[in-house]
């Protein structure tokens, strides 16, 4: 497996002194995820927790629905100049009787670590219809409890305190617990290695919880918390115009710039206790 973190020579400059030393940076690498052993998508992510990734990547995009629909997964092919395994290749056989992803040249899977649907032909070509409905989710949240969030998500931050260079999503239930943290370079494999994990535990649809990311929410966020039938997603920093018009029109309830005792509502005011 690669590693989370690599470590390079740096010139730290400022005011007061000139000295170099070494420094942790979050790895970044590409993951070739496949289905059936032909090539669907490329993203760059920090490895780690990869058969989550995929497995939330494919949930995200229509194909899985539970953990019985993937057979076996398992890493292949990527060698390095000296032969070893890179476990940068991951290919995924569908259990008998679960349709493969539909590909073709108007979908471009290529992602980078701040983009996750960069190149797809058109806005529609992303509006998956979820088979869990976030809009039937009953999950509700105090604004005490929100307020809270974001400090809980970064003291389970373990990799980001040593570079500072990595997102994180977690899923939360109506006390503010935690049930699963992920960090990644990239935002939207966060959420997908959140999302994998609780397809693998038999926990989609995730109506009983709420997602928490550290960054901003983009439209894909929400395209994949709609995917895992979760109602609610709550952000650290700003939502896209286009994220709160997915969110409302999916009965979504969005939460931007959580921070301290304060947040903005964009849609789904009935799942936050203690409004006016």
């Amino acid at each position: 497996m690669g590693r989370v973190t690599v470590r390079r020579p740096v010139r730290k400059i400022s005011a007061t002194r000139d000295v170099r030393r070494p420094d942790a940076l979050a790895a970044e690498e590409p993951l070739e995820i496949r289905v059936g052993g032909k090539a669907l998508a490329v993203t760059m992510r920090t490895p780690g927790n990869d058969v989550e990734l995929a497995h939330g990547f494919l949930l995200s995009e229509g194909v899985l629905t539970s953990r019985e629909d993937v057979a076996v997964a398992r890493y292949c092919d990527g060698v390095d100049d000296q032969g070893r395994n890179t476990y940068n290749v991951l290919d995924i056989a569908l259990a008998e009787g679960v349709a493969p992803p539909e590909t073709g040249v108007e979908r471009n899977f290529y992602t980078t670590s701040s983009c996750g649907v960069c190149g797809k032909a058109a806005l529609d070509a992303v509006k998956l219809r979820s088979r869990f409905s976030p809009e039937k989710s009953e999950f509700t949240v105090s604004t005490e409890v929100l307020a809270g969030l974001p400090d809980t998500l970064r003291a389970h931050q373990k990799v980001f305190s040593s570079t500072g260079g990595l997102h994180a999503a977690a899923l939360f239930d109506s006390r503010g617990n935690l049930a699963v943290v992920r960090e990644d370079v990239g935002r939207h494999n966060a959420v997908d290695k959140v999302l994998g994990w609780a397809l693998q535990e038999g926990r989609i649809p995730a109506a009983d919880t709420g997602l928490l990311v550290s960054g901003r929410a983009s439209f894909e966020l929400v395209q994949k918390a709609a995917m895992a039938g979760i109602g609610l997603l709550a952000a650290v920093s700003a939502p896209s115009s286009l994220a709160a018009e997915l969110a409302e029109e999916n009965g979504m309830t969005l939460i931007g710039f959580l921070r301290g005792d304060s947040m903005n509502l964009y849609s789904g005011e009935q799942r936050v206790l203690g409004l006016d």
